[in-house]
């Protein structure tokens, strides 16, 4: 898995030399500023809507902050395509070289699919359940619809009129180039980036066909697409506690407390459904499949954990997953290196739970009515972007941007959430890794029991 490890060592790289020239960046970590932005814009906001300002006076202060916000999307957004492009074909790539490594491979193949879709059918169940968006003022919902996007007061009639059918037609593109260049215009009939994805499938299956020295030029090319993609992302985030400022300043300068509730509702579901996960589904893996003690997993996974909540990123807390692995929970050297360096960007079981309830929520927002096809739509694309979502900090949001479009909501839509994500960010990550690291005692377990 050469892009997981090169990332991690290009990101140390060019970090420490930014680190140089700021000061800041040594003495704060990004998360906590992104904190203090999520907070400053929440306060500065609602401030501004509560002090007396006629609405001109309010919307004249907006439209000088809302640019920033505004650059900072489009500075993640752009990067949607060539990381499609670079992620999801390297992730199949990869998965297809399971079956050179035989059984060990598949055996992590039907853990990836079967625990990520009980992950996304939680976050799901979740969301349907508790209905963290459905309470927007109706006023407030109607000025979302304006804001971002002309089209918004049709949305629901045009997700209802796109069944399941028309969308499995779509997604085979006639011509990828245009879905790509088209990809973010809501009037394209074509599969826009459901069709990108599908081709990028198809690329990474037909990679794992041929002779690794034929196809060995196109594969570099696509990991240094990947790490470019990664590293202009991470220039986005470099502008991240200003951007987030400036959106959650927006949102609540025009709207209010009206956002601010369901938003803290869409906080607690996830965490709740995030610990469900964490602590009972895996508990049950654990001491079914892996033959372990929850109690003595947990205990000696700490160290893991505190990584992966600091640092946001699978990729970043690889090299620790790999030594507690291999010391600790006494999996073997050859099962971990595998398991775990294909787990960094295949099996994240947090980002896939994440993303589904994620694009419930902000559908339930907007007014815009999921049926059970498009739901399980949301479910089958929330597990695919788990194949092909970087194992880095806010990795996931040009999938949740693909899957919005796909069920009719624009992706400028995400915006709502991006205050809070870096701090979900920090959890999910926590069930990403500790997700490998159970499919790796899995995987030792089933293979101790084995005949020599």
């Amino acid at each position: 898995m050469i892009p997981c490890v090169t990332i991690s060592q290009q990101d140390s790289r060019n970090d420490s030399s930014f680190n140089k020239y700021s000061g800041i960046e040594n003495i704060m970590k990004l998360h906590t500023k992104i904190f203090i932005g999520m907070i400053s814009g929440i306060i500065g906001g609602l401030v501004l809507q509560n002090s007396g300002a006629d609405s001109v006076t309010i919307e004249r202060i907006v439209s000088f902050v809302k640019p920033v916000g505004d650059v900072f999307l489009r500075m993640i957004f752009m990067m949607v395509i060539p990381l499609i492009l670079s992620a999801l074909a390297l992730g199949v790539a990869e998965l297809g070289d399971i079956r050179k490594v035989g059984r060990v491979g598949m055996k992590m193949l039907y853990y990836t699919v079967i625990v990520s879709a009980i992950s996304v059918a939680l976050g799901v169940t979740m969301a349907n359940v508790f209905q963290p968006g459905a309470d927007v003022d109706p006023e407030a919902r109607a000025m979302l619809m304006e804001k971002y996007g002309a089209q918004g007061a049709k949305l629901g009639q045009a997700t209802q009129q796109r069944g399941v059918g028309d969308i499995l037609i779509t997604m085979i593109p006639k011509n990828p180039v245009e879905d790509m260049a088209r990809a973010f215009d809501p009037t394209h009939t074509g599969g826009g980036l459901l069709a990108v994805m599908f081709f990028t499938l198809l690329v990474g299956l037909a990679m794992t066909t041929l002779a690794s020295e034929k196809v060995q030029t196109f594969r570099q090319l696509l990991e240094g697409m990947y790490l470019i993609s990664m590293k202009v992302i991470d220039f986005g985030m470099k502008i991240a506690p200003f951007g987030v400022a400036a959106l959650l300043f927006t949102l609540c300068a025009t709207f209010g407390f009206a956002l601010l509730g369901p938003v803290l509702r869409f906080v607690l579901v996830v965490l709740v459904a995030l610990a469900i996960h964490q602590f009972v589904t895996y508990s049950i893996l654990l001491k079914t499949l892996g033959k372990m003690s929850p109690s003595f997993f947990f205990k000696n996974t700490a160290e893991v954990t505190l990584t992966a909540l600091s640092t946001s990123s699978s990729n970043a807390t690889l090299p620790t997953a790999l030594r507690v692995t291999i010391e600790k929970l006494h999996v073997p050297k050859d099962i971990a290196h595998f398991v775990l360096t294909i787990g960094s960007t295949a099996n994240q079981n947090g980002t896939a739970l994440y993303e589904g309830i994620t694009v419930l929520f902000i559908a339930q927002v907007f007014g815009v009515p999921l049926d059970f096809g498009q739901q399980l739509l949301v479910v089958v694309l929330a597990i695919l972007g788990g194949i092909g979502t970087a194992g880095v900090p806010s990795g996931s949001l040009p999938v949740i941007a693909m899957i919005l479009l796909t069920v009719g909501i624009p992706a400028e839509a995400i915006g709502v959430i991006y205050g809070v994500d870096r701090i979900l960010d920090m959890c999910r990550t926590v069930l990403n890794v500790t997700g490998d690291m159970t499919a790796a005692v899995y995987v030792k377990n089933v293979e101790a029991s084995k005949p020599s």
